[in-house]
């Protein structure tokens, strides 16, 4: 706030828009958290369908347990607030500044993130020291590639909504999503129940109880896997097609003008 005051010649209210912190819109905070939502049509089916997890999720049963542990806590809310403090709010306003175009910011400053997250390239060999090198290297490249990318677009919400607070719903949401399936069939643990109930077993006093049906090995019909491939396939193009729109802001910091591409205010 102090170098954005002072090097920007901006005043409090507008150091703080560049911040992200405020004015808080809600607006601006809802239509990414739903393109992202769209992103990921394919996991959340496989989840909360296939693995019959939108009974917990309505319920709300494992949001305890998740955020109980410190790991739980790290991932979806420690770790993406602190990190898109860091490499968002902090990050963005001083190449705004700097009178950088957005197009470049959102390619550049990225990567500043991916390099952060190279660090778990010496954890991994510390927690596996019969790892191979290679492999150990192919893991932390591959991490680095895909933070990048996710960088990218916290950065390209960030410039568009000018609210930090988009981005952390983001991040976090995307850390409990973790990578979608790219291959593979979908599958779930042995004897979870799937589906709707229609199945009906006797009590013991005459009266008959639904149950949802069971599948004992773990393995689902190829129908599931192509529904999950359809709802990714899905969920690629309809964000592709929101992009745009469901980033569009009358708050936003940059405007990405192809011929100017100059950062408004």
């Amino acid at each position: 706030m102090y170098v954005i005051a002072s090097r920007g010649k901006e005043t409090p209210t507008e150091g703080l828009r560049l911040l992200g912190w405020w004015p808080i819109g809600i607006v601006e905070i809802i239509k990414p958290t739903f393109l992202t939502t769209i992103l990921f049509a394919g996991p959340l089916f496989e989840k909360g369908i296939a693995e019959g997890g939108w009974r917990d999720w309505i319920q709300g049963k494992r949001v305890t347990e998740v955020l109980g542990g410190w790991i739980g806590w790290r991932n979806f809310i420690a770790g993406p607030i602190t990190e898109e403090i860091v490499f968002r709010s902090c990050v963005i306003p001083l190449h705004l500044l700097a009178k950088i175009s957005p197009t470049r910011i959102v390619f550049y400053t990225p990567l500043y993130f991916g390099i952060a997250h190279i660090h778990h390239f010496y954890e991994y060999t510390l927690t596996h020291p019969h790892t191979p090198l290679l492999p150990a290297l192919a893991r932390s490249l591959f991490q680095f590639v895909y933070t990048s990318i996710f960088g990218f677009y916290a950065a390209f919400i960030y410039l568009r909504t000018g609210s930090l607070f988009a981005v952390i719903i983001s991040h976090s949401f995307c850390n409990w999503c973790g990578l979608p399936r790219l291959w593979g069939r979908i599958t779930v643990e042995a004897g979870v129940p799937l589906g709707p109930s229609t199945e009906r077993k006797d009590d013991g006093e005459g009266k008959g109880v639904k149950q949802r049906v069971q599948v004992a090995d773990g393995r689902l019909g190829v129908g599931w896997t192509v529904a999950y491939y359809l709802f990714l396939l899905g969920g690629a193009v309809g964000f592709w097609w929101g992009l745009w729109g469901l980033t569009d802001s009358s708050r936003a910091l940059a405007s990405f003008d192809l011929v100017k591409g100059a950062a408004k205010g």
